[in-house]
């Protein structure tokens, strides 16, 4: 697979100062050989550990890192939504800032994508959460089954791509209450 996607990442940030520097750095080799051009938006989400620093040094020092600063904490999928509507290109990846989802995976991902899917999810092999997030993962898988269907809610993960033209559906949504996946159906 050759440089041909246009391509944003965006990353929900809450207190992972420690973690952005190693998932900016892993990022850049995979962005550089698949993509040209390319950007990282990386949207701060009202974090207290001094998060916000981090991206700013992250944004001196990459010229394809940019930053959002939340005054306080809006959610993930809020801070995705800003993310994503701040989007320029042509497909938008979205990730987690904790490293649990291997950037080296985009390119997989992106050859869903070539086969023409607009929107597909990447699922981590293991898991690595404490003992609250796996039940509030159910638990909003459960209220997806509603809204996007059992299947489909089965599979849903912060690991995504897809295409702008998708986000352009929803880009004017306007309500508190944001879930991403159920605006990608």
């Amino acid at each position: 697979m050759s440089a041909d996607w246009q391509l944003s990442v965006v990353i929900p940030v809450y207190n992972s100062a420690g973690s952005l520097t190693p998932l900016v750095e892993r990022l850049r080799p995979v962005l550089e050989i698949h993509c040209d051009p390319y950007e990282v938006i990386l949207v701060n989400d009202g974090s207290t550990d001094g998060s916000w620093k981090v991206v700013e040094k992250l944004c001196q020092q990459f010229s394809f890192v940019r930053g959002i600063d939340f005054l306080r904490n809006y959610g993930q999928h809020s801070a995705l939504l800003a993310g994503i509507r701040a989007a320029h290109y042509d497909v938008i990846v979205t990730i987690d800032d904790d490293l649990q989802n291997p950037p080296e995976e985009i390119p997989r991902l992106l050859q869903m994508l070539a086969e023409g899917y607009d929107v597909v999810y990447g699922l981590p092999e293991h898991e690595r959460h404490g003992l609250w997030r796996p039940l509030a993962s159910r638990l909003t898988k459960r209220a997806l089954k509603g809204a996007m269907g059992a299947e489909t809610a089965k599979l849903v993960s912060a690991f995504r791509v897809f295409r702008s033209s998708v986000r352009d559906a929803f880009m004017n949504y306007q309500s508190s209450y944001v879930s991403i996946d159920v605006l990608l159906t």
